[in-house]
């Protein structure tokens, strides 16, 4: 017998935000593509983690994380949500909220059970599932405002439905869920008795006054609802990894055992770290962020809208979906190629934020850069107008 790849090898291929940062790298130009923040860390989260180290917090952790992390993390929680978590029994710290819904999906689901998730996608999501051997089903999201419809969920239920995935502030859209839009999909998910997997790692990322609702705050579904978050984003510590998921005690041990098998433990200093900022950082520190960020967004809204590639101005996260139907090329990638290389900017093909082809006159750029980072690419972006 000849030796061969795994076939669920396929969905953990290299993703195209990582092919673009390579491709990036080849030509020396500016990185739009991959969300990695390279705005300053906040000075106690550097502090705890440093004196941790200095202070010996080397070793292993418990497998649910450091309770000083996890009860900052509830503290946090109770103070922007009013949710109420036991951070003994109802919080799993991981290598990243990647980490956490992986854990939470091998926990939860079984072969062959389907999840709903609205597209755009992030691509990561579909293949934490397929890695689970789940099955992703997709449910288009209309252009331009990224409405669905009551409709719209009913029609993809099967016998074989367990789950549905919100991710607000969404990646790549910037889509910010409505209250009555989380209403709609909490009916939904108690009429099927779903699980509702929330990817909120931008829950701090909210432009034109919009707010933050996380689900699980609604009335019934805080015992369904996994919520996974944590400090990549708010923090600017992407290659830190330590984000977490909330949930009822009853999920709570086996994504534990299941983090414990595959990560064992987040970074022990670097928990300390966060938890640190979590508890140190006031309210100013997170309205900061939103201010700083929406000026970001604008300014680089700005240039795309100048150079000819009309934005699709996002309400939270900090990506936007740019129009390249008039840029030389058959598919997005070939789109994002020749931006690439006529301007030095990177962006990723949309078409990696959908399954069926759709997304080919769009790419989305990150806009978590140094204010004058984002001046040079706009300007560099000036000559494909």
């Amino acid at each position: 017998m000849a030796l061969t790849l795994s076939e669920r090898h396929g969905c953990v291929m290299q993703s195209e935000i990582r092919n673009m940062s390579n491709e990036c790298r080849r030509v020396g130009g500016i990185n739009l593509s991959q969300g990695v923040c390279d705005t300053p860390v906040p000075d106690p989260v550097q502090e705890g983690a440093r004196d941790a180290i200095r202070e010996g917090v080397n070793t292993y952790t418990h497998y649910a994380g450091l309770l000083t992390l996890r009860e900052a993390i509830a503290h946090k929680q109770k103070r922007f949500t009013g949710i109420e978590r036991n951070p003994e029994s109802e919080i799993i710290v991981s290598a990243g909220a990647t980490g956490a819904l992986y854990c939470a999906f091998q926990a939860l689901l079984d072969p062959g059970d389907e999840v709903i998730l609205f597209e755009p996608f992030y691509g990561y999501h579909v293949s934490t599932l397929q890695a689970s051997e789940a099955v992703p089903v997709y449910l288009p999201l209309r252009f331009p405002d990224w409405s669905f419809s009551t409709h719209d969920l009913e029609h993809l239920v099967t016998p074989r439905t367990k789950g549905i995935i919100v991710n607000t502030p969404a990646n790549p859209s910037g889509k910010v869920f409505t209250p009555e839009e989380l209403e709609l999909i909490a009916l939904f998910a108690e009429r099927y008795d779903l699980f509702v997997f929330t990817d909120e790692i931008y829950e701090h990322f909210l432009y034109g006054g919009r707010t933050h609702h996380s689900f699980a705050a609604l009335p019934g579904m805080k015992e369904r609802t996994i919520t996974v978050s944590g400090a990549s984003k708010t923090f600017s510590v992407t290659g830190w990894r330590i984000g977490y998921a909330l949930c009822d005690a009853r999920w709570a041990q086996a994504i534990g055992y299941f983090n414990d098998l595959v990560y064992v433990c987040a970074p022990a200093p670097l928990q300390i770290g966060v938890a640190k900022g979590l508890l140190e950082l006031g309210d100013d520190y997170y309205r900061a962020l939103s201010v700083a960020y929406e000026a970001k967004r604008d300014l680089f809204c700005r240039a795309l809208t100048s150079a000819g590639l009309a934005p699709s101005i996002p309400d939270g996260a900090y990506y936007v979906l740019a129009d390249v139907s008039r840029i030389p090329g058959k598919s997005a990638k070939e789109r994002a190629m020749h931006i690439l290389r006529k301007s030095g900017v990177a962006s990723v093909p949309a078409s990696a934020f959908y399954h069926d082809g759709l997304g080919e006159s769009m790419v989305r750029f990150c806009f978590a850069k140094e204010d004058a980072v984002l001046e040079e690419a706009g300007h560099r972006l000036q000559i494909l107008a």
